[in-house]
């Protein structure tokens, strides 16, 4: 039995967040004991025990990659538990006190964003290079794009598996369900469908999904945007929305901790990214559903979406570029029917969560044997 200790710094159920909670769905109990890490308080705490985690409160390293102050407590838990790997995500603390413990040490890059120039030579990258390698065994890149972003700051290719994300089915809601949610946010059956399941924030790129729809309801009136998620930027992203005319057009639906209903009535999911995005869950999500999606081309998403087999692709921050492939969508029931299928088989070869959990533990057993000749 191999024991893991998991250690997010989070306080809420972010991307990281759902990655673990998807790996607890489909990880081999027979093989792993899972535990988890997380800052007292913690939104991730619940969900995480639910799914067959063993959890422990920290206090400190609450939504802080280095919190030296929690250091001795971290050792503390490491040394209590015992676990053959320490897996973190987004704690340089938990990198630190699991080397220190002695153990094997794993953790996994969720994001992408661009290096730093300081970061990409001289002292600058060193110290990034030491710090990664160092305090780690193996690293986890969820995506090419995160991988990228890895050696643009000195980090060697060894130390770098790519794994992309893997998610649970979205099942599909009745027909009369799908009525029942239409009808609750002033859907009509002539109306195209478009939806995004993001954190507001302003590198999500919610105001060039508005600007795009602006620009096409003169020739389309029957568009309609549903926007499921809060954050920082969800005021500024309401006040365009005012500004540009398109308040009835919109529908926002806040937090929603089950997809399924925004998922089984959209025509097409976006994602119009230019910060961070490397491997998007919602997407998958809506991969499993059969449902196509429109994605700008930043970061990881041209590796989970395939331009013209699961979904469209347009340059990002190109709104003109966005409008045109709305429109094609829009336009072309046909084609939109094919990408779905298309979505659909990317899904079940490639991003299910038995393949995820899979790989996930294949890294595991490769990283223990190749540190101590442990299968």
């Amino acid at each position: 039995m191999i024991r893991v200790l998991n250690i997010i710094s989070d306080t809420n159920i972010g991307g990281a967040g759902r990655v673990l909670l998807n790996y607890l769905k489909y990880a081999d109990r027979t093989g792993f004991e899972i535990h988890a890490a997380v800052p007292r308080g913690s939104l991730l705490a619940e969900p995480l025990a639910a799914g067959g985690a063993a959890v422990h409160e920290v206090d400190g390293m609450a939504d802080k990659s280095l919190d030296l102050a929690c250091l001795g407590s971290l050792k503390k838990l490491i040394r209590q538990v015992d676990p053959d790997i320490v897996h973190t995500h987004g704690s340089l603390t938990g990198r630190i006190a699991g080397k220190q413990c002695g153990k094997t040490v794993i953790f996994t890059r969720h994001s992408a964003f661009p290096v730093k120039p300081y970061m990409k030579k001289g002292p600058g990258m060193w110290a990034n290079k030491f710090l990664n390698e160092h305090y780690a065994d193996a690293i986890i890149a969820v995506s090419p794009a995160a991988a990228e972003n890895l050696t643009d700051g000195g980090v060697s290719p060894r130390m770098i598996e790519i794994m992309m994300n893997g998610v649970e089915p979205v099942k599909r809601l009745s027909p009369e369900a799908c009525a029942a949610f239409r009808a609750q946010h002033g859907i009509t059956p002539s109306d195209f469908v478009m939806g995004i399941v993001a954190r507001i924030e302003d590198y999500k790129g919610h105001t060039d999904i508005l600007e795009a729809m602006a620009k096409l309801l003169p020739e389309r009136p029957g568009l309609k945007l549903l926007v499921a998620g809060t954050g920082s930027y969800e005021e500024e992203v309401k006040r365009r929305t005012a500004q540009l005319g398109l308040t009835d057009r919109v529908v926002f639906l806040g937090f929603q901790s089950d997809v399924a209903p925004v998922l089984s009535v959209l025509d097409v999911q976006l994602n119009a990214s230019w910060g961070t995005e490397t491997s998007s869950l919602s997407v998958l999500e809506g991969f499993s559903m059969g449902v196509p999606a429109v994605v700008s081309d930043y970061g990881g998403n041209p590796y989970l979406v395939s331009d013209g087999v699961s979904g469209l692709l347009y340059k990002t921050r190109d709104v003109e570029g966005l409008a045109e492939k709305i429109r094609t969508l829009a336009d072309d029931p046909a084609l939109r029917e094919r990408l779905g299928l298309g979505a659909r088989r990317e899904y079940e070869n490639r991003f299910t969560g038995e393949i995820f959990a899979g790989r996930i533990e294949e890294i595991y057993r490769k990283t223990l044997e190749a540190r101590h000749g442990r299968k």
